[in-house]
């Protein structure tokens, strides 16, 4: 089964987050994971692809513009019915990463996405949103991110199969 992250990163910040997403969605079987900046879209990936995980770094409580154009010019592009699953980074709390997850679900939910975190109904750790990773990366954020791509592939499992498909 196929999972693409979907992300824009200028520091390398948000990119490092992908990395360790898609480090949890790789501790479930038979998951093929591809990250993806902005401009490295493998569409072919895409569409074959059970679930996308977008992120974004925070700007003044917002997504990137650069995250904001891909949506607003991949009308092409059809998302229906995937999984999808949303982070942010951000500089500190409080700087607006919360709305950023929030405007990156709205798209998703246009595209006609089945939006999912895993919320609190899994337990510790909540996750009710998506990842949101404050400049430095300490060993409990990390295991949360893992968790959270873990809780991804999981529920795409549920969803789409069994993962015995040929890939």
């Amino acid at each position: 089964m196929k999972i693409s992250i979907i992300y824009h990163s200028k520091t390398g910040r948000t990119k490092r987050i992908a990395e360790i997403i898609s480090e949890g969605i790789k501790e479930n079987k038979d998951f093929q994971v591809k990250l993806m900046n902005l401009d490295e879209i493998d569409y072919g990936f895409l569409t074959e692809s059970k679930g996308v995980v977008f992120g974004t770094p925070t700007y003044y409580a917002n997504i990137s513009w650069q995250m904001k154009k891909w949506f607003d010019e991949s009308w092409n592009c059809n998302l229906e019915g995937k999984i999808g699953a949303v982070f942010a980074t951000g500089d500190y709390l409080g700087g607006g990463s919360d709305a950023a997850l929030l405007t990156l679900i709205n798209h998703m939910m246009v595209k006609g996405m089945l939006v999912y975190s895993g919320g609190s109904a899994l337990g510790q750790p909540y996750i009710h949103m998506g990842i949101v990773a404050l400049k430095d990366l300490d060993a409990d954020l990390i295991k949360k991110t893992k968790i959270f791509g873990n809780r991804i592939a999981s529920k795409a499992l549920e969803l789409f199969g069994d993962g015995d498909e040929v890939l």
